[in-house]
């Protein structure tokens, strides 16, 4: 095998293939980058054998071939090198990297492109497209929610199905839930609810762009995701997720509005004195005014006033600031409207107006 290409070309694509591989060790074949020249083209393949990548990029085939290539160091090489022209060249088992415009030669071993895992083929009957700005908008409102503890393996990931006339993806680690819903075209068939590893996710958000369609396939255990020049599939998390609906209020009493952006600024100064294990802060809820502060610590505390639209008794609710702070961040409307019942019951955040999304935050005990 041998090729030329632009460096940038390349550089890209391997520093994504690389994200994908969780192994290290050089002398395993899930450490390496698999790639494969032919019709002036290079494809790329990478796997942690959970979700897997492949692209293709325009290259100059001089002679066609496959190899892998331990990505690590693949990378490394890439960037040292300068910009421009380099020459890729596979022999036997060893493979010399050379640009240009250096006097400069790399040699890298290789492992039998024989020895690279099958991909999965995605399921053409079950194949749906969808705007990717509105699926990476459903991403960006739930991923973060997911839980990190193993032990609820089933929460670690985002529920994702179609109900009626909607696609709805929800996370939740337990104290907390992230709910979104799409219009789903009439041409996207039913299929049973799933729970998708944030791995191929984040990904997909740093990746995607904003225009065009996403093709998604989903089997009862892989995910099939493709954008652009990228196939993405992930297996899928096993499990019962909870039931989200019994978590969702029927109604609230009460409700107050407040500046997002202001808001934040005054959760990030608060946050300074918080004790940091346990992240709780209150929100004093009054006639015109918003209070956040800290509890009373060794260190200090901290308090700040904000205008808010409410009418109603004075209350305080404790709450973690990371659960208020993460959901004001994916939003971008000006204005949020928090409803509450009661300081021991859940409270939902909306933007306002109120749009296809919602948060809901479990208050901590004062």
């Amino acid at each position: 095998m041998k090729f030329t290409c632009e460096r940038s070309v390349l550089l890209k694509e391997i520093a994504i293939a690389q994200e994908i591989i969780a192994s290290k060790n050089a002398i395993s074949i899930l450490s390496n980058i698999y790639i494969e020249a032919g019709n002036d083209a290079l494809s790329i393949k990478a796997t942690d054998l959970k979700v897997n990548f492949e692209t293709k990029v325009p290259v100059t085939v001089i002679e066609p071939g496959s190899a892998t290539v331990f990505g690590d160091k693949f990378l490394g090489i890439l960037n040292s090198i300068p910009e421009g022209e380099m020459e890729f060249e596979q022999t036997d088992a060893k493979i010399t990297i050379r640009p240009t415009s250096k006097k400069v030669r790399f040699q890298l071993k290789s492992i039998a492109a024989e020895k690279f895992p099958e991909f999965p083929a995605p399921n053409l009957d079950h194949l749906f497209e969808m705007p990717v700005r509105d699926f990476k908008d459903m991403i960006l409102q739930t991923v973060f929610a997911v839980s990190d503890d193993e032990t609820r393996y089933y929460m670690n990931g985002v529920f994702f199905e179609k109900k009626e006339d909607k696609l709805i993806m929800v996370a939740t680690d337990g104290r907390r839930l992230a709910y979104i819903n799409k219009e789903a075209g009439a041409e996207i068939k039913d299929f049973p609810g799933i729970i998708i590893p944030p791995k191929i996710l984040n990904l997909l958000m740093k990746r995607a762009g904003d225009e065009g369609l996403i093709s998604i396939s989903v089997t009862d255990k892989i995910i099939f995701v493709r954008f652009g020049s990228y196939n993405l599939s992930s297996v899928l998390i096993e499990g019962q997720f909870p039931n989200y609906v019994r978590v969702i209020p029927e109604s609230q009493s009460y409700s107050f509005l407040v500046n997002r952006l202001e808001m934040l600024d005054a959760l990030k100064r608060v946050s300074i004195l918080v004790e940091q294990k346990s992240h709780r802060v209150y929100l004093g809820i009054a006639s015109g005014t918003l209070s956040i502060y800290s509890e009373e610590s060794e260190i200090g505390t901290a308090k700040e006033e904000i205008p808010c639209k409410y009418e109603g008794d004075e209350v305080s609710i404790a709450l973690n600031y990371r659960y208020i702070e993460e959901p004001f961040k994916v939003m971008d409307q000006e204005d949020i409207i928090i409803y509450f019942t009661d300081v021991n019951k859940a409270i939902t955040i909306k933007p306002e107006p109120e749009k296809d999304f919602f948060h809901i935050v479990m208050p901590m005990q004062p």
